[in-house]
């Protein structure tokens, strides 16, 4: 399988040096995963952009619901007040959607002084390139895309936000916090946040995580078959108890866990090919080495047919769960319950 292509962040990059230099242009569009980052340099630009006590009178926003070409061409043409420029930021608007030719006769002509910004938060920024107006984004301003970020990256932040906390944390742990609470900044920045406020010493440690982090539930899943793997029944039997007592439904548990299963019987065949943690990280679209090197070591403690035979029964008991009508919980539990059974098989 060809490595997947590597998202493009060259207009994110730009943005970035603009904001620096002061540069920034007149029109953006913002989109991408990544709010934290969208968001932070929204500020970004509204510190470079409006002085200090005049945001009122030269920042204008509007909501996509109460978007209309009539009211963004009276925003326009207000001028700034003891400032150079205004911004006007549209939140959740589809550009492809609406009047197109009375938004491109506003875009085309935009001022020098205004900064328009369209923000794509709660719906998905889905670009026609046959269109005109694609076109003229792509003359007139920038669609900049904020994506995931690469483990580096984030281990990079992380640190960063740990010391401006007054705290270190290594690079394993940084690791392992991103691979227990996931890869979005929004959601590490609070779980940063809590764990900063409970650590005692200067040096935050992977029990200071695991006191107070929320993991996702992939990770819980992967403890759970972490589990079985050492041969540790009650200790998956626990993590089950407390996936179903926090009322995750079973046939979403056991979802996860099938694409846990299946990601381990692809790690125990790269073993069984002497395929390493690239080809996993390549087959399964993964953007960190974390999860995969931990996959690889996981895979080392189950056979090959067991492996095979934990994938079909996942997806016999997925069957039974979605036509049968038999208890899900109960399923879910058997399914458990043989699989540690049979661990060695």
């Amino acid at each position: 399988m060809p490595p997947k292509k590597k998202p493009d962040d060259g207009a994110y990059q730009l943005l970035k040096k603009q904001i620096k230099s002061g540069e920034i242009g007149c029109l953006y569009v913002f989109h991408g995963e990544e709010a934290y980052l969208r968001d932070y340099y929204l500020g970004q630009m509204k510190q470079k952009l409006l002085p200090a006590g005049m945001e009122e009178f030269n920042l204008h926003t509007i909501n996509g619901k109460d978007f209309d070409v009539k009211t963004l061409g009276q925003m326009v043409d207000c001028l700034p007040m003891m400032s150079q420029r205004t911004l006007i930021v549209v939140n959740d608007y589809d550009l492809y959607k609406g009047d197109k030719d009375g938004l491109m006769a506003v875009l085309k002509d935009l001022p020098d002084y205004v900064c328009l910004v369209f923000v794509y938060d709660l719906i998905e920024y889905k670009a026609d390139a046959r269109t005109k107006l694609a076109g003229l984004l792509k003359e007139k301003g920038s669609v900049v895309a904020f994506n995931r970020q690469d483990q580096g990256d984030l281990v990079d932040w992380i640190a960063r936000r740990f010391k401006a906390l007054d705290h270190d944390i290594g690079t394993e742990d940084a690791r392992y916090l991103i691979f227990l609470c996931g890869d979005l900044m929004n959601t590490l920045i609070s779980e940063i946040g809590k764990i900063g406020a409970y650590a005692s010493h200067r040096r935050v440690t992977r029990a200071d995580i695991d006191a107070v982090a929320t993991p996702q539930l992939d990770a819980v899943v992967f403890q759970m078959t972490d589990a079985i793997a050492a041969g540790d029944f009650d200790k998956a039997a626990a993590v089950l108890g407390d996936l179903l007592h926090m009322q995750e439904a079973p046939i979403k548990l056991l979802s996860v866990l099938g694409k846990q299963l299946r990601q381990l019987y692809t790690a125990r065949l790269a073993l069984e090919q002497r395929k390493g943690t690239k080809y996993l990280m390549e087959l399964w679209s993964m953007r960190s080495s974390y999860p995969a090197e931990r996959l690889m070591q996981s895979a080392k403690r189950f056979s090959l047919s067991w492996c095979r035979r934990a994938v079909t029964r996942c997806g016999e008991t997925d069957l039974a769960m979605k036509s049968t009508g038999a208890d899900g919980e109960e399923l879910l539990i058997a399914l458990l319950m043989e699989l540690a059974v049979k661990k060695g098989a």
